[in-house]
């Protein structure tokens, strides 16, 4: 009943997610590549929303003990072994980051800003002063400081309500909406690995990640009301800071489009 709740409360933004006019406005490899270039900084940065609750809730230190529950151990990395050493379309063992960057290449899309940013993050050792020195998006900074800012107040069924309700239960909806609309607009381009990373997104998050996460966090809210209230409040945040990662692509392909 929690989880409905919760995901009653979300059903607006998600509406907004489902909806945003960027799908159509992806219409031609140009506006692809940009899409590409922009999106990437999510997909980076879900990997440390996972690697904190990893971080949380399992024994990453030496000497190893037990902690916490097993279940959501279990649920974590079951979710870690798939997100960070997946099978690539010729059998090989990467993240889907990595992926996600070799799709990018293979689409003529531009990988040396975000290379610059995590050549930055090493850098600075600050994820913070990194986000303010890129060139960034405003939208995008905001996105990615209200992921790091999530991280680092600690509260694991926070950072799941980001993990889950932000991402994980959102993306198999969105990423077949745009999936669609590069099938429609692409039919002669060679998109076999974008492709590829959107359907394993959406068979895994669909059917294994998804009821993995919502698991997770009703292990780790079970019956306290203000943790059921802190994960909606997240949840609500995060979609809205995806939302205004969503505009922040539509604005900049629309720049691109009136330049032309």
């Amino acid at each position: 009943m929690k989880i409905e709740n919760i995901n009653a409360s979300i059903q607006p933004q998600k509406d907004i997610l489902l909806n945003h006019p960027l799908y159509k406005k992806v219409q031609n490899l140009e506006d692809l590549r940009r899409f590409l270039e922009s999106h990437v900084y999510a997909v980076w940065d879900f990997m440390s929303l996972l690697k904190a609750l990893q971080s949380k809730l399992t024994s990453t230190t030496t000497p190893w003990l037990p902690v916490g529950n097993p279940e959501i151990r279990y649920l974590i990395n079951e979710i870690v072994l798939a997100e960070e050493t997946d099978l690539t379309l010729d059998g090989k063992r990467q993240s889907h980051y990595e992926m996600y960057i070799d799709a990018m290449k293979d689409c003529g899309a531009d990988i040396s800003e975000i290379q610059k940013f995590l050549e930055n993050v090493i850098t600075t050792q600050n994820i913070y002063v990194s986000i303010k020195q890129s060139e960034l998006h405003p939208k995008i900074k905001a996105f990615l400081d209200f992921t790091f800012r999530v991280i680092d107040e600690g509260k694991p069924h926070e950072i799941a309500a980001a993990f889950t309700f932000g991402r994980e239960d959102l993306i198999p909806s969105m990423f077949t909406e745009i999936l669609k609309n590069f099938q429609e607009n692409f039919p002669n381009t060679d998109l076999r690995k974008l492709i590829y990373y959107f359907e394993r997104h959406i068979e895994l998050d669909a059917d294994e990640h998804g009821p993995m996460a919502m698991q997770m966090i009703e292990e780790l809210c079970n019956n306290d009301d203000h943790r059921w209230h802190e994960v909606k409040e997240v949840s609500i945040q995060a979609l809205e800071k995806r939302i205004g990662l969503w505009d922040a692509i539509e604005e900049q392909i629309s720049m691109k489009a009136e330049m032309a």
